[in-house]
């Protein structure tokens, strides 16, 4: 009986503390909540939370200017930050109890931020608000459901800020130069095709003995996952509690996209990629293919040589498959205007006059469909075949592999470690078979922790 007492009492005393401390987060949040009114009693101010350059950030702001002479008494606050410290950032606000209003969140963070009460549910506000959800992309929409258990089902607990199709670019004028006949639109290079294309493209153009002119510059993290896809290969399992990474595809794929560098020296090495990284090399027209996302446009338009799109080449699967991810726009769950904040998110994903202005700034193509395909129509403009980007996101587009996994960490063991195969020291069986075992262990644990947040 004794004993009892002791447990019971240990038990009161804990739900107590845990009373008082969500009592005290939920003061925080208030005290520090980023809504509010200004001085002017009849005026309210929300928060912006967005990352992006310059060229973003100027069409933002044209946007959200509008919005606010659409509402007469409210001000948009902007907060804007560089890509690579934004989460940062957003997780430091977020511990501090200091969420943003609306904020940008990439889709594969949607099922955390909702286990743990961050963002709102907005299905009820966007059926009663006055546009038509069927009007967005599909996967721009369903990317943001969440039912509870599944990423990608059930109540919508934000709308994109875009969707993000992950071309293949490549340089006209070089293709033009040499003489080689330009891509097919509608046709993706075999692999054994774009290499006989990149060994043609690769060159020493000014006779000094060293090659200044490679075919490709691609960054593993972005880029690899096309490969494996389209060789059959991929990441996950359907039910994604399985790392598949050890398998003959996945390894053939991986080994051709080392041996691009190694083996064919279609790529720069990692000595002349120190020097000057491919990003830039692909700037000064010293590569023939590049990945290009509609986020790069306003950048490319400054290009020297004329691009345009293509689809990514072909395994064994016989078919292009690319990168498609998206930025969403969610709502605080502690705002203290959960209506105008949560219009402010269907303003900016939704309004054609807010997205003719971010498309006008050249940072991503309309949200709206009917736009993105008149937008698409225009076969005179740089680039050409602005279809491409929309096939993707209609077709031959799959999520980042993070997307239905409750962190990343899995992915990014592999990532970390996989420097060795790029460089060609080690063969990409031996380092699937070393690391499915730590992918898989770190997956597992993510899951468990998924089940412990519910």
């Amino acid at each position: 009986m004794a004993v009892q007492k002791i447990i019971g009492g240990v038990l009161i005393m804990k739900k107590l503390n845990l009373l008082l401390a969500i009592l005290l987060v939920s003061s925080m949040f208030l005290g520090a909540c980023s809504s509010k009114s200004s001085g002017n009693s009849d005026e309210k101010e929300i928060t912006f939370m967005f990352r992006g350059g310059e060229d973003e950030k100027t069409a933002y702001t044209a946007a959200i200017k509008k919005f606010e002479e659409q509402h007469e008494g409210v001000k948009v606050k902007i907060i804007n930050t560089d890509a690579d410290q934004y989460s940062t950032k957003l997780s430091a606000a977020v511990s501090g109890g200091n969420v943003p209003d609306v904020f940008y969140l990439d889709s594969g963070s949607i099922a955390n931020y909702v286990d743990n009460g961050i963002i709102r549910d907005i299905t009820e506000d966007v059926e009663k608000a006055d546009f038509d959800l069927n009007s967005l992309w599909q996967f721009g929409v369903d990317i943001y459901r969440y039912d509870g258990e599944t990423a990608g089902k059930g109540a919508l607990y934000g709308l994109p800020k875009d969707v993000g199709p992950f071309a293949l670019g490549y340089n006209k004028d070089m293709f033009e130069k040499a003489g080689i006949p330009a891509p097919d639109k509608d046709k993706a290079y075999t692999w054994d095709e774009f290499l006989k294309v990149s060994q043609e493209l690769t060159q020493d153009t000014d006779g000094d003995g060293e090659v200044d002119q490679w075919a490709s510059g691609f960054n593993a993290t972005w880029s690899l996952q096309s490969f494996a896809y389209s060789n059959g290969a991929s990441f996950l399992n359907e039910a994604g509690d399985k790392v598949t990474v050890d398998t003959p595809e996945f390894a053939k794929s991986l080994q051709f996209f080392s041996d691009l560098s190694n083996k064919y020296n279609t790529t720069p090495n990692s000595s002349q990629s120190e020097t000057l990284d491919t990003y830039q090399r692909w700037m000064n027209g010293e590569l023939a293919f590049f990945p290009v996302g509609p986020w790069d446009m306003s950048a490319y338009a400054k290009l020297d040589f004329e691009y345009d799109l293509m689809p990514w080449p072909s395994g064994d699967a016989g078919k292009s498959v690319a990168y498609v991810g998206s930025l969403g726009l969610v709502v605080s769950e502690m705002t203290q205007n959960p209506d105008l904040a949560t219009e402010l998110a269907i303003y900016l994903s939704a309004d054609e006059e807010a997205q003719q202005t971010l498309l006008d700034a050249q940072v991503q193509i309309p949200n709206l469909v009917d736009m993105a395909e008149e937008w698409a129509s225009d076969t005179e403009s740089v680039p050409n075949n602005k279809q491409e980007f929309l096939d993707i996101v209609q077709d031959y587009g799959v999520p980042y592999p993070t997307f239905a996994t409750y962190n990343s960490q899995w992915l990014d063991e592999f990532w970390t470690n996989i420097t060795p195969v790029v460089q060609g020291k080690k063969t990409a069986e031996e380092y699937l078979k070393e690391i499915q075992p730590k992918m898989q262990k770190l997956l597992d644990e993510a899951n468990e922790q998924a089940k412990m947040s519910k």
